[in-house]
């Protein structure tokens, strides 16, 4: 029987990303017990390639590298190579992300690690070219190089030496918690918190072209930052409405932007939003539209609420499963980058008449020269519709109107090219990010939005989660399921089950939020240390168990599921959530008061818990359409909307499906009045008398 590293094993994985790599003559294992085995009886390092299915660098190193015998040879005789898809183990991504920014500043994808054989990092990287170029060493000298070392006892011992500092490191930065005296009362930061934070975000404003940071770029949306600044806005910060406000419009007017085909790609190469890396992910297009809502509802610019009806429109035409949703489309087709965006005078002339098309070149700033490679462009607006009006001699309507038409007709012309590759994972976390979404829309914009998002949540619910043990899967692809879901998929997937409720006033999402909350205190809170873990405790033993602090490519888990807890505290007749979310906060307060801006989403949260909360409590058989309409109107930070029965025998049957003997705080002794439909105001602990007419009870809110 042959060893289960003498043949490359992904061609059965269910990952899209491990697959591409099932021909390399690679041996190619997955991350599992028997490659760790291998790596143990053999005595060998175990070479770890972390990446995901749309990233560009990992492309160029598999046909560089991976795809060589030589290199293969290599890899095969003096290691265990291990692949792992970073969207199905952010665990591990997590782990040796952490070491590569403690000792080289920087990180990404792919992300290499060479590892002894009980999974202690102590060379690590990102791409290496196959031979050395300038100050990057190449990837071939390096396999000879560490083979060599490790084979040397002397060399041999020194790498474990390292390896062992290392993990100490990355259990420091990731797992450890701050040591408290006994005697010292650590409290959750304050309200004065928002000022601080608000301040660190303007500074690192781009006051020029909106967003965050100088430079040449990169340039990432940064979704978190601008719910801070709305959050400030509505607190009467002017500073904090404008730099949201020309971030949003830049990047809608943006490359970052598809202006034929709706949805955002991953970032701009650029400080000017011109460019982008091309990649569409499913996290930033549920993100970056529950932002714009908000912007709506504050400043009631339609064409914030027209960005997020076609990036949900582009989810769900292109990125929509059996109910659930797809992870990621790829930035090349075709075997190159953007070819599928990009566009030349000449193409826009094939497919409309000289006088659309010059209108269409005028607005969206397609020329000769281009923006992007070989002298193609990727569309941006660089004319209004005023001024095109001028020039045209036209009415700003007509204007409308052609453009609209011409991008229908490039839309179906697109449509004829190589479409980019598509990640088929449904992932339960990224799902719920999407799915609170379409449930906020369904509150802003159009119920309908709220009907893509009950049957999402229906399917990944049906998919992943384990009624008989109350435990969430990570993914399903192709039907199979596979890996016990984080902290992220609990939190988010929650969060999504709580707007759901929000948004219907179904009661049963509610349930399935709490269901979820309560795994995440049984599986994730460690009493002891006063925090949340990324990983459950039943989970698998890595070298650590890390936490999520940060704001990356998606929200902080930590700072989603401890936000999630405070708003469903009112749902519990105990105050176990709130008592847990305070224990978090105060143990991560130091952190969070001297880095708000790298902690945002548990900025946010300990904000939210420092005002006491907002909350709209209902109670009708029906929401009136013209209470819906005034509150799909107003932005209201934080403010959770508890729907209930009229009555208190109809709030029986609800108590009876939450599993309540008595009704909880956001419930409690508020029914209706009169038989009419009744709406209870209530911040900071202290609710107004019941109102028959909502203006009044939000007035009420806002000035308090």
């Amino acid at each position: 029987m042959s060893a289960p590293t003498d043949t490359n094993r992904l061609d059965s994985a269910g990952s899209p990303y491990l697959r591409q790599h099932a021909d390399n003559p690679v041996h190619w294992q997955p991350w599992d017990d028997a490659a760790l085995a291998a790596a143990n009886e053999r005595d060998v390092p175990i070479f770890l390639s972390i990446g995901y299915s749309a990233c560009h660098w990992c492309h160029v190193m598999e046909e560089e590298s991976f795809e060589d015998p030589e290199i293969a040879e290599a890899l095969n005789g003096s290691f265990v190579p291990i692949k792992v898809d970073r969207e199905e183990r952010p665990d591990l991504d997590q782990i040796y992300q952490t070491i590569c920014q403690l000792v080289s500043g920087g990180g990404g994808w792919p992300l290499s690690v060479w590892l002894t054989p009980d999974g202690k990092p102590f060379y690590v990287g990102t791409y290496f070219p196959k031979e050395s170029t300038g100050q990057r060493p190449g990837f071939r000298q390096l396999l000879e190089d560490i083979a060599a070392s490790w084979s040397d006892p002397e060399q041999r011992a020194e790498i474990e030496s390292r390896a062992d500092q290392w993990t100490d490191a990355i259990t420091s930065e990731v797992e450890s918690t701050p040591d408290v005296p006994d005697d010292v009362d650590q409290d959750p930061p304050g309200e004065e918190l928002l000022e601080t934070a608000v301040r660190a975000a303007l500074r690192s404003a781009d006051n020029e072209y909106g967003g965050f940071g100088g430079g040449n770029g990169p340039k990432f949306p940064q979704a978190r930052r601008l719910e801070l600044l709305l959050t400030a806005a509505t607190a009467g910060n002017d500073n904090a409405v404008a730099i949201a406000t020309r971030s949003l419009d830049a990047m809608a007017s943006g490359g970052l932007y598809d202006h034929l085909g709706g949805g955002f790609h991953r970032y701009t190469v650029d400080r000017k939003w011109t460019v982008p890396h091309f990649e569409k992910m499913l996290y930033d297009n549920a993100e970056l539209p529950r932002v714009y809502l908000s912007a709506y509802q504050y400043t009631g610019t339609e064409r914030y609420a027209d960005t997020v009806r076609e990036t949900l429109q582009f989810v769900d035409r292109e990125l929509r499963d059996d109910g659930g949703f797809y992870s990621t489309l790829d930035a090349q087709s075709g075997g190159a980058e953007g070819t599928f965006y990009v566009w030349t005078p000449s193409q826009v002339h094939e497919v409309l008449d000289d006088a659309e098309a010059e209108l269409f070149c005028d607005r969206f700033g397609v020329t000769k020269q281009g923006n992007f490679e070989k002298a193609t462009t990727v569309l941006n607006i660089t004319a209004s519709i005023d001024d095109l009006a001028a020039e045209y001699d036209l009415q700003p309507e007509e204007i409308r109107s052609r453009l609209d038409a011409a991008k229908n007709a490039l839309f179906e012309a697109r449509s004829d090219r190589e479409r980019p590759r598509r990640d088929e994972k449904v992932l339960a976390g990224w799902n719920g990010l999407m799915i609170s979404a379409f449930a906020r829309a369904g509150r802003v914009l159009d119920t309908s939005f709220a009907g893509t998002a009950t049957e999402a949540l229906s399917a990944v619910r049906s998919a992943l989660w384990d009624e008989s043990d109350g435990r969430l899967r990570r993914r399903v692809i192709d039907g199979e399921v596979a890996g016990e879901g984080y902290l992220e998929d609990y939190a988010f997937l929650g969060r999504a089950a709580f707007d759901l409720y929000q948004a219907t006033g179904e009661v049963e999402p509610l349930v399935f939020a709490i269901d979820l909350a309560e795994t995440i205190v049984d599986e994730f809170y460690d009493e002891e240390r006063g925090t949340l873990y990324f990983t459950p405790e039943s989970g698998e033993a890595l070298v650590s168990r890390p936490q999520e602090f940060y704001d990356q490519s998606t929200p902080s888990s930590l700072g989603v599921a401890v936000r999630l807890l405070v708003q469903l505290d009112g749902f519990r007749t105990d105050r176990r959530f709130a008592e847990i979310a305070d224990d978090v906060l105060a143990t991560h307060s130091n952190r969070i008061d001297t880095q708000p801006l790298e902690h945002v989403s548990l900025t946010l949260a300990a904000i939210e818990r420092a005002r006491g909360g907002t909350e709209l409590t209902i109670a009708a058989e029906e929401m009136p359409e013209s209470w819906r309409e005034t509150l799909a109107r107003r932005y209201i930070p934080g403010m959770v909307l508890a729907q209930r029965p009229a009555d208190e025998a109809a709030l029986e049957e609800w108590l009876a499906v939450v599993g309540l003997g008595e009704a909880p705080p956001a419930w409690a002794d508020r029914g209706a009045c009169d038989n009419e439909p009744t709406v209870y105001a209530c911040r900071s602990f202290t609710c107004s008398p019941p109102k028959h007419d909502l203006e009044e009870a939000l007035s009420w809110l806002t000035e308090r």
